[in-house]
């Protein structure tokens, strides 16, 4: 498996590039129907950005694509909110990330190690989800995934297709959402572009054919006009549920069976599991009959078999905790590194990328892959001009594994020590594998990179203020910090395009539009390292308002000083004393000294200050939101201690927030509710000795219960 990156710039700067190659060929793939990539080219891309992210949580951008599913709904279709999200699964490649998905759920649910965790199984359909709602019976509506969020109407369409029920039976709930993968089969497909070749033949227009079942099965499904969809042979199958009344069985093979009763095709294979060796005993079957299948799969779905467990384990982000998808594995090729170019990131990381002589890796076109660092190139010798062997894994797509022409004589690349953006001089610090840019503000493609990201989806989300705006703008010294933004005019926009008052007059409306946002969409845009979306709105709930953040911008100077190493101090004294007085003035859970530093580092600099004022004499952060259940301990701070015997402490940090409570993992004055398990101790003490309301685990649970 390829290393991840060894310091949070080499990372920040990876997951950069990952979120918007992985964002562009979203949209390909969901919105567009064009895919120029591969899935398991894709899945891969997702999947090292993932591995990313969990080696540096609070590095996670807005635009991550860990919080997306899918791409926005077409715009010749109309868009509807699903009344339950629709996810997707996280992805492993091989069976040891398996057997951790099962121990993660023994975790999470804090089951004995004998205690079986059943699965199914069920081959992974390669076609597009969509989700059929019957109401009294009858099939009222059916919409395609979408964003997940919202999709697109396709009922009309997916009445023509035979394989689904217009009608489920007397005993069915009241309301019913089926999930499941519409398709278009091997034969059909071949069928399909034999008969549009054939047409474009006879009328001499250019031939349009699907590049695969899976984008005829999408282009299909999603016509205007349903006599085209009627004239291709799609089919369904039903895997799950969205919405319901009522939950007809206890078992996801048991609502599964229910819906093959009800009429609804179920895919072969499909099979109740009693643990996780038999089901990757179930993964090995499928996988050697996978070349026979009617229909095309990329993988097997696993799922937590009791409904109860899956309630409990509830959703992540976009991806449930009970479900997961087992990628089959990819292949190989070779090719010739032609080039090494450096591209210059956000923050100033020096990342080397392979200009490759085009390849086709399984029917899919490959022309560039990353190197990573100096590290990675030095450890594969790799030059420009080697013969490399590229390969589809699922750690990054495309990686080079392999350096098929080392050659002693021949000079190892040199990486270089300048900037290529702006000249300065790029330097590596000890321990760490990344060149960094000493640039800084006056690097033109960190400036553009930090306003670029300023402007992003969830950060000021700016509609019409793009990345080539964001550079045409800087390169003609309209904007240098994210301030100049909220100064443009219409009369300086106006000139730049013909008939562009219009233009530039719905472009300050949408600038003015943004100058009101939450609290943590500003901190997460100003770019401070270590400190995602997650953070950012962790940071929120802490200051509030905009005057408690200006006080803490304010204090950061003294506190610097006040953490600088006193004379004759040892080092690791002066280290925990300096990173206990950050924490605890942050004061925040979940912040620790890593990101501590990192905030009042940012805050401690003058040009950031100055920056931040300059933001906020143009701009009026708002309070954070956030989506929770009412309940008698919203808006309350809570601490769990001790040990606790029906739940994990991440479930139960879980619950709390969803009550609208604060977790903190620490006792102070401001704490207000303390659930003590057996051996709680200083904690508990504590919450004593200030009089804090202590309560029970069983009477933790009846506040939740309650509140269900």
């Amino acid at each position: 498996m390829d290393p991840l990156p060894d310091s949070p710039e080499a990372a920040a700067a990876e997951l950069a590039a990952l979120a918007a190659e992985i964002g562009l060929h979203s949209s390909l793939y969901h919105t567009d129907d064009a895919p120029e990539i591969s899935d398991s080219e894709y899945d891969a891309l997702v999947r090292r950005n993932t591995a990313i992210e969990a080696a540096y949580p609070d590095l996670i951008r807005a635009d991550s694509p860990s919080k997306q599913v899918g791409a926005a709904p077409a715009a010749h279709l109309a868009k509807v909110a699903h009344a339950r999200p629709m996810t997707s699964l996280d992805n492993a490649f091989n069976d040891e990330e398996v057997e951790e998905f099962v121990a993660r759920i023994r975790r999470f649910l804090k089951l004995p190690n004998d205690k079986p965790v059943a699965l199914t199984a069920e081959p992974k359909i390669d076609g597009l989800s969509c989700s059929l709602r019957y109401e009294g019976g009858a099939l009222v509506q059916a919409l395609t995934r979408g964003d997940g969020a919202v999709g697109e109407d396709v009922t009309a369409n997916v009445l023509t297709i035979a394989d689904i029920p217009r009608r489920l039976p007397a005993d069915a709930p009241a309301i019913f959402e089926v999930r499941g993968e519409v398709y278009m089969d091997k034969a059909a497909f071949a069928a399909l572009n034999a008969r549009l070749l054939a047409e474009a033949e006879t009328t001499g227009k250019e031939a349009r054919q699907f590049a695969n079942p899976r984008n005829a099965a999408a282009g299909s499904l999603r016509q205007k006009d349903a006599t085209v969809t009627a004239s291709r042979p799609l089919r369904f199958f039903a895997h799950g549920w969205g919405e319901a009344s009522a939950v007809p069985g206890e078992t996801q093979h048991a609502l599964v069976e229910t819906l093959r009763r009800w009429g609804f095709p179920i895919a072969d294979g499909f099979a109740l599991a009693e643990d996780v060796t038999a089901a990757l005993a179930v993964y090995r079957a499928i996988e050697t009959t996978r070349a026979d299948l009617p229909f095309d799969i990329d993988g097997v779905v696993y799922k937590v078999d009791r409904l109860d467990w899956q309630a409990r384990l509830g959703i992540v982000g976009r991806t449930p905790r009970w479900g997961l998808a087992h990628k089959f594995p990819a292949e190989r090729a070779q090719t010739t590194l032609e080039r090494i170019d450096i591209q210059v990131g956000r923050t100033g990381a020096l990342t080397p990328v392979a200009r490759l002589e085009p390849v086709t890796v399984g029917g899919v076109v490959v022309t560039n892959a990353t190197l990573h660092n100096a590290d990675e190139i030095a450890r594969l010798g790799v030059r420009e001009g080697d013969r490399v062997v590229l390969q589809r894994a699922g750690d990054v797509i495309p990686q080079i594994v392999e350096n098929l022409t080392p050659d002693a004589d021949r000079a190892p690349y040199t990486f270089p020590t300048t900037c290529p953006a702006c000249g300065s001089a790029a330097d590596r610090e000890e321990g760490e594998v990344v060149y960094r840019c000493t640039g800084g503000l006056i690097c033109p493609a960190q400036r553009v990179e930090r306003l670029s990201h300023f402007v992003s989806r969830h950060a000021f989300d700016i509609t019409g203020l793009g990345q080539t705006l964001i550079e045409a703008f800087f390169a003609d010294g309209l904007i240098q910090s994210p301030a100049d933004i909220f100064r443009l005019t219409e009369e300086q926009l106006a000139a730049r395009k013909k008939d562009g008052r219009l233009w530039s007059r719905k472009l300050i409306e949408a600038i003015d539009a943004k100058r009101s946002v939450p609290l943590d969409r500003v901190l997460f845009a100003l770019g401070i390292r270590h400190i995602g979306e997650v953070t950012a709105r962790d940071l929120a709930r802490r200051y509030r308002t905009a005057a408690a953040l200006g006080a803490m911008l304010r204090s950061a100077v003294a506190l610097r000083r006040a953490t600088q190493p006193q004379i004759g101090e040892p080092e690791r004294k002066f280290v925990l004393r300096r990173d206990r007085l950050l924490v605890a003035h942050i004061d925040t859970a979940g912040i620790g000294p890593e990101v501590a530093h990192a905030l009042i580092g940012f805050c401690a600099e003058a040009h950031n200050r100055t920056v931040v004022f300059d933001l906020l004499r143009q701009v009026r952060p708002a309070d954070v939101v956030h989506e929770t259940r009412t309940s008698e301990v919203s808006g309350l701070t809570v601490v769990f201690t001790g040990t606790l015997e029906t739940m994990s402490r991440d479930e139960a940090k879980a619950q709390a927030e969803s009550l609208g409570a604060h977790v903190a993992g620490s006792v102070s004055k401001k704490t207000d509710i303390v659930v003590a398990g057996p051996g709680a101790g200083s904690k508990l003490k504590k919450a004593e000795d200030l009089g804090i309301r202590v309560m029970t685990e069983a009477e933790w649970a009846e506040v939740v219960s309650a509140t269900d």
